[in-house]
């Protein structure tokens, strides 16, 4: 099992709490951008960098991942390849994506997609606070140890 993140978009405090858990859990663990991300100095950390466009760190993760892997994401077309490969992904609030809920999170993805569009100020995501850092961190704990790492 290896732990991919979609660290472009992904919060600092979230990066924080993969690092400690890939270290403590001695799991692989690799985070994909299209810019120079630190990471600390570990033998189960890396980064990648791919270049810049459009989905184009979003495709490299589909084209790594293996069944039973994880992909920390908030993108939900990225989560949504993720679960068609038979992987697991988690958003950085805390919320896993399943089969069971990708397609509605897909369908009002596009919806307020549409509604931007058109014009529509639908506003953005609430900010990262710490009831979802928390949540966050108790989905991939439980989550490690349920795969026994």
């Amino acid at each position: 099992m290896q732990i991919w993140v979609d660290a472009d978009a992904c919060p600092n405090v979230i990066k924080e709490i993969l690092f400690r858990a890939a270290e403590r859990a001695k799991v692989p663990m690799t985070l994909v951008a299209n810019q120079l991300i630190r990471i600390p100095a570990s033998r189960y950390i890396s980064a990648v960098q791919v270049p810049a466009g459009f989905d184009v760190a979003d495709n490299w993760i589909v084209q790594q991942i293996q069944p039973g892997d994880l992909v920390i994401t908030a993108d939900i077309p990225l989560a949504s390849a993720v679960i068609a490969g038979g992987g697991h992904a988690l958003n950085p609030r805390g919320e896993f994506y399943s089969k069971e809920n990708i397609q509605e999170r897909l369908t009002m993805r596009n919806f307020m997609d549409e509604l931007r569009s058109s014009g529509v100020n639908t506003g953005g995501p609430a900010t990262l606070g710490q009831n979802d850092r928390q949540a966050f961190a108790n989905q991939l704990d439980r989550f490690l140890a349920r795969r026994g790492a």
